[in-house]
């Protein structure tokens, strides 16, 4: 009976320690002051003007090219050679926007890619394509 009484009785007396807070600890907000407020310096900025030419998207995505990337990298002479010969010079500027433009020229990929491409949309489970 003595242990038992024991055993409750040092919890207790553990817990109720744990609550008690001693009055003369620092607040942690009072130990150092904020710094004043200070208006930013003058860089001299002004506010866009009404009908100004500001600088083309073309400019603006080549200055942000070279912010990031540090302006066009050297690139090796075999990759340079490879795409002069795969005719860098001839590419179509947006080509990407135009490749799906139904006048746009695409690369023949067969009877059975054809048969797949046009083939009548069904109610089925089960897919098929007649090929001839």
């Amino acid at each position: 009976m003595r242990k038992s009484l024991l055993l409750l009785f040092i919890p207790a007396l553990a817990l109720g320690a744990c609550a008690h807070k001693r009055s003369n600890t620092p607040d942690e907000f009072m130990v150092a002051r904020n710094a004043p407020l200070v208006i930013p310096p003058d860089y001299s900025l002004t506010p866009p003007v009404a009908g100004t030419v500001t600088s083309s998207p073309e400019e603006s995505q080549q200055q942000a090219i070279e912010a990031l990337f540090g302006g066009p990298a050297p690139r090796p002479q075999s990759e340079s050679l490879l795409l002069d010969r795969a005719g860098r010079d001839r590419a179509a500027l947006g080509a990407r926007s135009v490749a799906g433009d139904p006048g746009t020229n695409v690369v023949d990929m067969g009877a059975t890619t054809q048969a797949i491409v046009t083939a009548a949309q069904s109610d089925s489970d089960i897919a098929s394509a007649q090929v001839p």
